[in-house]
């Protein structure tokens, strides 16, 4: 995903819900006192906070590729890099990564490389989305492919599909001393108009709607919207449930 694509406004209008499997994990992370903690591709910087509260004695430092959502992780130590490249300058208690890791392919080389730049006993505890048989983002990549769009769209995706939990366990567990996986399934409430398609432009609708303008953008957003209006149907009270799930990594260095 392109670093210009983020639009930090845009992911900021749903903070609560896409804060709260962080919050999640963040409780599950056990370390007797961690020094550094670094939050890797912290995005706007809103799980910084409560990593801090988390661990107060520790230095906590938010790290992403985009320095528009940057700007608003005030008040934490912050490095803009490519989070698929980057190396520590020594290493790490607690590497936490929230909803980040799943838009970087290469995952059996990746996840590996990120257990080195661990301290003896440390943690690497990470949240990916695990949506692509939803149609939250299986409707993305069919529309796509189907109307006057299709030929811009021709070598443009979203994020790639994660690994499964078996795949993450057999390339993990060799590795580590402790390991804990477990999905979770969240019922966003959400409301207003379109709000699925809302959702997506925040996040994984971008790569699409970077490279399309005028008309064609307009008509795959419209095609979109209607897909999603179909999937997620407004319950009688006029609010849209989105299930999302998530898949939760935690591993501890020896």
């Amino acid at each position: 995903m392109s670093q210009s694509s983020w639009d930090a406004a845009q992911y900021l209008r749903f903070e609560d819900e896409r804060l709260r499997p962080a919050l999640d994990l963040i409780g599950r992370i056990a370390h007797p006192g961690p020094t550094r903690a670094v939050d890797l591709g912290c995005g706007a910087g809103n799980a910084l906070p409560a990593l801090a509260a988390r661990f107060p004695g520790a230095a906590v430092m938010g790290v992403d590729g985009s320095a528009a959502m940057l700007t608003k992780a005030t008040g934490f130590a912050t490095q803009q890099a490519d989070i698929a490249a980057w190396t520590p300058d020594a290493p790490v208690d607690v590497l936490f990564s929230n909803a980040a890791l799943q838009w970087l392919g290469g995952h059996a080389a990746l996840f590996p490389r990120l257990l080195s730049h661990l301290a003896p006993g440390g943690v690497l505890a990470v949240q990916m989305p695990s949506m692509h048989a939803a149609p939250l983002r299986a409707e993305q990549d069919r529309i796509a492919r189907e109307g006057p769009w299709a030929a811009t769209l021709a070598r443009v995706a979203s994020a790639p599909a994660i690994l499964s939990p078996g795949d993450y366990y057999d390339l993990l567990r060799p590795r580590v001393a402790a390991l804990d996986l477990w999905v979770t399934e969240y019922i966003h409430v959400l409301r207003g108009e379109d709000p699925v398609v809302q959702w997506a432009m925040g996040t994984s609708l971008r790569p699409f709607l970077d490279v399309l303008e005028g008309a064609l953008r307009q008509g795959f957003l419209d095609a979109y919207r209607a897909a999603m209006r179909a999937a997620y149907p407004p319950r009688a009270d006029g609010a849209v449930l989105l299930p999302f799930r998530r898949l939760f990594i935690l591993a501890r260095m020896p």
